[in-house]
């Protein structure tokens, strides 16, 4: 595992902040702009359980954790969890709902880079569809990679960069069904597996596991899927090549 560096460089992308920041205050709402993540939420939460195992007492780093969407319920897990995300709004709205629901969840207004310099270390480091925000996804996996412990995880989830991600990302999410304010996502930011997996290997990481996450509009539900990793997708790495 490579030593964490101390850069100047940030991973913050500041129009990417301030296009979230306008809807920051509605993150709990179940039919507002972040409905999508909520419809997600269920799928995600098997993908990251089963990845983790026992969550009771690790140490769990959100980062972009927005609301905290994905850092209650692991708290009520009882993880010991620590949410980050660049938006000052969305924090004070993930602290006063972790107030109200009674639960012991960090959350700092700031980026990885802030907690590397502090030589934070996790059980689990999760980057949930953060990376296509933020600048120099490079450094950003770095970064992950120098936040988690030696025998921890890393859990990526990103969209894939393929015409199937522009269609239902961009043209049908965006454009026709208005599922996500439009501008919420940059076609050209979105990463392929195999460049994520790439970038990984170079932060001193090993690939574990990579699985797809697909829409049923049937069920009106997301479900996790061993092949298909199209649309979005999951991808764990650890700095211990044996897990």
């Amino acid at each position: 595992m490579k030593n964490a560096r101390k850069t100047s460089q940030s991973t913050i992308n500041a129009a990417e902040i301030a296009h979230f920041a306008k809807d920051s205050a509605d993150w709990w709402n179940t039919e507002g702009a972040f409905a999508p993540l909520h419809r997600m939420t269920p799928a995600r939460m098997r993908f990251i359980k089963d990845a983790i195992g026992e969550v009771k007492n690790k140490t769990i780093l959100d980062i972009g954790c927005g609301g905290g969407l994905i850092s209650v319920p692991l708290s009520r897990l009882g993880g010991k969890v620590t949410g980050i995300d660049a938006d000052k709004q969305a924090i004070t709205v993930a602290k006063n709902h972790a107030k109200a629901e009674k639960l012991d969840i960090e959350f700092i207004n700031g980026a990885a880079e802030d907690l590397v310099a502090a030589h934070k270390k996790y059980d689990v480091v999760m980057a949930l569809e953060i990376i296509e925000h933020v600048d120099n996804p490079t450094l950003f996996v770095q970064l992950c990679a120098d936040l988690v412990k030696p025998k921890g995880i890393v859990i990526f989830s990103t969209l894939n960069r393929t015409w199937k991600s522009y269609a239902l990302g961009i043209i049908a999410a965006e454009r026709i069904l208005q599922w996500v304010p439009a501008g919420t996502h940059d076609w050209k930011k979105f990463i392929k597996p195999s460049e994520l997996a790439k970038m990984a290997e170079q932060s001193g990481l090993f690939l574990r596991n990579a699985k797809g996450m697909v829409f049923n509009p049937l069920k009106n539900e997301f479900a996790i899927h061993p092949h298909d990793l199209d649309l979005n997708y999951f991808l764990v790495a650890s700095p211990s090549r044996k897990g």
